[in-house]
């Protein structure tokens, strides 16, 4: 009961950051850093490139390979605009809730974590435990990304990765990427009467979704045997298309939103190829034959790898004995999951709290949800002497 005293305390804290992925997290990293030294971790925070925004890193135990890393993302979604019955940035408790932004998404976790530290460092022998707190999850995953560089650059090699996203505690072993472009095309204005003394931005971006559409058929049966995903194939969804200024005038510029959902990261590789291929191909020379100065550019809006399910994986495999939960799942939101196996690790995403409830106005999680997450990161202890056995 303490350390859910401790727990439901240090959340409270957290939640009076309102670290929406806009803003700065440093204040909220700073705070989680004293914690975790005061545990006798070992802490680094990264700056992005603005300065604004960093990632914590903390090590307790030997720096060696084949660590434990629990792992949670520090941005929250905006609350501006939506209908709160409090400050979403004062948790309030009310008959075992705690209500308040990010309490679910996913300081939950974050805070369980660090609760848990002190207990954890008792254990640690052979074998690391490491702390990863991120920024801007929510907007693409770009701190999971640049913590993943850091990594790589100084040659350190976890083995397990727990991501603790609300997933209720149940096992989840895999889910899709979730790839998001937008595509702007630069045309020739010109009076409507005239189309072909113009080049129709709209036009050309109808020709481009046209395309991105006819490569469903192919994403489907480029689907896995046996996937189970729902649907099992990669998907491609056209969010918005919008461009030109009246009926008579010739479009000069068109804006396309589109994402896609690979199963594997193939898909994504295969996509992307044909898009290059068909504008370099057929939709650029077209347009450059009534104005060379026409373009089309995609930028990145985010690419977030997908976690894809393998036979053997570690990480799923200690959380299956710590929860009871013998029937890992996969699920249709993406984490930060496959940064982390594309650096070699066992991956597993669970944690405290519902994704039904991220997102939303008067957002909560349970403190029983918060209790199964403090028994299941005490049951870690014994993995933490060494080899990852009890």
């Amino acid at each position: 009961m303490t350390k859910l005293i401790d727990t439901v305390e240090l959340l409270r804290e957290l939640i009076a950051f309102p670290t929406v992925s806009s803003e700065s997290n440093l204040a909220l990293l700073d705070n989680l850093g004293g914690w975790l030294e005061h545990a006798g971790a070992e802490v680094e925070i990264f700056h992005d490139e603005s300065g604004t925004k960093g990632n914590l890193f903390a090590t307790i135990g030997p720096k060696t390979d084949g660590g434990i890393v629990l792992s949670g993302h520090t941005d929250v979604v905006p609350a501006q605009g939506e209908e709160w019955t409090n400050d979403p940035f004062e948790m309030v408790e009310r008959d075992g809730l705690l209500y308040g932004r990010g309490t679910c998404d996913m300081k939950g976790f974050i805070a369980a974590t660090v609760a848990m530290a002190p207990l954890l460092a008792n254990a640690v022998r052979d074998r690391p435990l490491h702390f990863a707190f991120t920024h801007d999850e929510e907007v693409g995953c770009v701190g999971a990304a640049n913590l993943a560089d850091v990594l790589s650059s100084r040659g350190l090699k976890p083995a397990v990765a727990i991501i603790g996203e609300p997933t209720m505690m149940r096992v989840i072993e895999g889910h899709k990427g979730c790839c998001e472009y937008t595509t702007r095309f630069e045309g020739l204005a010109g009076h409507g009467s005239t189309p072909d003394n113009g080049v129709n931005a709209v036009e050309f971006a109808v020709r481009y979704v046209s395309r991105l559409m006819e490569l469903r058929r192919p994403l489907m049966a480029r689907a896995p045997t046996n996937s189970r995903f729902v649907p099992p194939y990669t998907t491609i969804n056209t969010g918005r298309l919008s461009g030109g200024v009246a009926h008579n005038v010739i479009a000069d510029h068109a804006e396309v939103q589109w994402e896609m959902r690979p199963v594997q990261n193939s898909d994504g590789a295969f996509v992307r190829e044909e898009m290059r291929r068909y504008v370099h191909e057929h939709l650029l020379p077209e347009m450059h034959a009534t104005c060379p100065d026409a373009r089309i550019v995609t930028e990145v809006i985010g690419e977030v790898d997908g976690f894809e399910p393998t036979s053997e994986n570690e990480a799923r495999d200690i959380l299956m004995e710590l929860t009871g939960d013998d029937d890992p799942e996969l699920v249709s939101f993406g984490t930060e999951a496959g940064i982390y196996q594309n650096l070699g690790m066992d991956v597993v995403v669970c944690g405290p709290g519902s994704i039904e409830q991220a997102h939303k106005p008067d957002e909560f999680i349970a403190t029983s949800q918060l209790q199964h997450c403090l028994t299941m990161l005490e049951g870690l202890c014994p993995k933490l002497a060494g080899n990852g056995t009890a």
